[in-house]
Order: structure tokens, then C-alpha cells, then sequence
């Protein structure tokens, strides 16, 4: 299987969501992989007003292949407490 090296090959990636990462400074996959679901998705919060949780779950499901529902259904308690924690991180 070819690895997927752009963020709109990813599943759960639209166009919407590859522009709202594009803002953030994320790219490429690589960049994704490197900063993870939970900082990925505070950049993109950072910068654009658009960004719901269903982005976070889009993200996660874009890096482990699951669609964004069952990432929904089955990591979301995970998901917001690692949201939380990184908020709480000092600048």
C-alpha cells in the first residue's frame, strides 16, 4: 500500500478541513503525524472559529483510519482529556 503523503488523501479530510490545517501552518501528513490529533486541532482552533469537535474526531480518525463516527463513539472520553490536558499546559 503507497502511504498517503497528502493531508486531503487522508479519510475524514475534506477540502474545509485541509484549509482550516493549511491555516494553521500544518501541510503534510508527516507535519500531522509529528504534532498529533490534540495539537493539530488547537492550532486550527487557534485560527479559525469553524472548528468544531467534530474536527478532532476527524483528525483522529485521519491518523489511525477510523471514520470520525466510531472515533466519536469509541475515544471520545480519551480525546477530551487529552483536549484538556494540553490546555492546561503553561505557554
Amino acid at each position: 500500500m503507497t502511504p498517503i503523503k497528502t493531508i486531503g488523501g487522508l479519510p475524514n479530510l475534506g477540502p474545509k478541513s485541509t484549509a482550516m490545517l493549511a491555516l494553521a501552518g500544518i501541510d503534510s501528513v508527516e507535519q500531522l503525524r509529528e504534532v498529533g490529533t490534540v495539537v493539530a486541532y488547537l492550532r486550527v482552533k487557534a485560527v479559525s472559529d469553524r472548528a468544531s469537535l467534530n474536527l478532532l474526531w476527524a483528525l483522529e480518525g485521519a491518523l489511525t483510519g477510523l471514520s470520525w463516527q466510531q472515533v466519536a463513539r469509541t475515544e471520545r472520553t480519551r480525546l477530551l482529556l487529552a483536549l484538556d490536558d494540553q490546555q492546561r499546559l503553561p505557554a
